[in-house]
């Protein structure tokens, strides 16, 4: 059985797709998904992962945060702690907390638990500027072949490498704050 945030995920990549005008072969070329991994999603079959979704959205010229926003039907400009929108990825434990409410763009802050051991790839955005800021634990960045080992306090901004690995070398999970805001066109 599909939970209610699958099918509402899963309408809200369609309408998004058709309304830029897009096939799934188009969004499946722009975004590296495949055409029937779209499909899945589309029809509410599979719960896609952080992974696929980041790849998703960045095709679609929106954030993970504004698809999953869109997703939950929300335009509030106060969202109490209790109401903010969790989702866990399936294959990673990786949790992602939209802190922002939906309203509130240009900025967007996103808080992330990744366990112990976790490793998530995510495909940057080209559109976005973003800084990270660990608030516990220990998180390895890749981005590219560049490495970055952070700990509580440190921050970091990231950089334009297309590829990026966010892994948790410790034993005990990592809690991160991510900001982001659209790059100045």
């Amino acid at each position: 059985m599909t939970d209610p945030l699958t099918l509402r995920l899963a309408a809200t990549v369609h309408t998004a797709r058709t309304s830029r005008g897009l096939s799934v072969a188009v969004l499946a070329e722009d975004s590296g998904v495949s055409r029937a991994m779209i499909g899945k999603i589309e029809r509410g079959d599979v719960q896609p992962t952080a992974a696929l979704l980041a790849k998703l959205s960045a095709a679609l010229g929106m954030t993970l945060t504004e698809l999953i926003a869109r997703a939950e039907g929300d335009e509030r400009r106060l969202v109490r702690a209790a109401e903010q929108p969790v989702w866990v990825d399936p294959d990673s434990g990786y949790r992602r907390r939209s802190l922002s409410p939906a309203s509130g763009r240009p900025l967007e802050l996103v808080e992330i638990e990744l366990p112990a051991g976790a490793a998530v790839p995510l495909r940057a955005s080209t559109f976005l500027h973003q800084q990270i800021w660990v608030l516990a634990g220990q998180l390895r960045m890749r981005e590219g072949t560049e490495v970055h080992e952070l700990d509580a306090g440190d921050c970091l901004q990231l950089g334009s490498a297309p590829d990026r690995v966010f892994e948790n070398p410790g034993s005990l999970p990592c809690r991160y704050l991510v900001a982001l805001v659209p790059r100045a066109t």
